[in-house]
């Protein structure tokens, strides 16, 4: 597990594949600015984590990339658990597997992901859904719109 650098924003990414760790740490790499990646393999993990970091909310990642299938707890039952955390509630979390079933799907949007995603199979899938999803959550004026009631 890694430190997070509050200069630098953070994607928290939940995967047990090594091949999938590789490629993220190599896209978050690549990317102008840099992204920090934090890895970790399993869902208890990742929820021990969370937790711990939850105290300053400061430390918290900017985005989580989330595996639907996990170990020891499924990504839904992270999901699920980090949804009913005040301190975690509004974290941006993106579920992302290689089989998309309707099903896992709608169960996850129901559950409160933010976005659900093929999961990339290259370093250029990586690169790409990484400046897609850095576009979209990690620029500062993505994070609040401010709607005029007229």
């Amino acid at each position: 597990m890694d430190a997070v650098n509050s200069n630098q924003q953070t994607i928290l990414l939940v995967e047990d594949e090594p091949t999938g760790i590789a490629f993220a740490r190599e896209a978050c790499a690549l990317c102008e600015p840099p992204i920090q990646l934090v890895v970790v393999e399993d869902s208890i993990e990742a929820l021990a984590w969370l937790s711990h970091k939850a105290k300053d909310k400061d430390r918290l990642p900017h985005l989580i990339l989330l595996d639907l299938k996990l170990p020891k707890l499924s990504g839904l039952a992270v999901l699920r658990r980090l949804r009913m955390d005040k301190l975690t509630l509004e974290l941006p979390i993106i579920v992302f597997s290689e089989v998309c079933e309707q099903s896992d799907i709608l169960l996850s949007y129901q559950i409160g992901a933010n976005s659900f995603v093929n999961k990339p199979v290259d370093i250029d899938q990586y690169r790409e859904l990484l400046r897609e999803l850095a576009a979209y959550w990690l620029q500062p004026r993505q994070r609040k719109l401010a709607f005029v009631s007229q």
